[in-house]
């Protein structure tokens, strides 16, 4: 399973599904089954969604759980 923070991301930016499919070239609900697990992205799209938000693959994907971002 690859893991993503692909919605955080988009949340903390304000964009959309359909804008992030446009601008990495998918349709948005291929950004939908990414970000819920149920597709892991090729390794290219990878790279490139991680470029557009301007951040390194590994903030955007793992191959571990990322640790949560609330405090317990």
């Amino acid at each position: 399973m690859i893991y993503n923070r692909i919605a955080l991301l988009r949340t903390e930016r304000s964009i959309s599904r359909q804008e992030l499919a446009e601008k990495v070239g998918v349709n948005y609900q291929t950004i939908g089954f990414i970000e819920r697990a149920d597709y892991s992205p090729s390794l290219e799209l990878a790279f490139k969604i991680a470029s557009f938000f301007d951040v390194e693959l590994t903030t955007v994907f793992s191959d571990k759980p990322f640790p949560s971002i609330f405090s317990k």
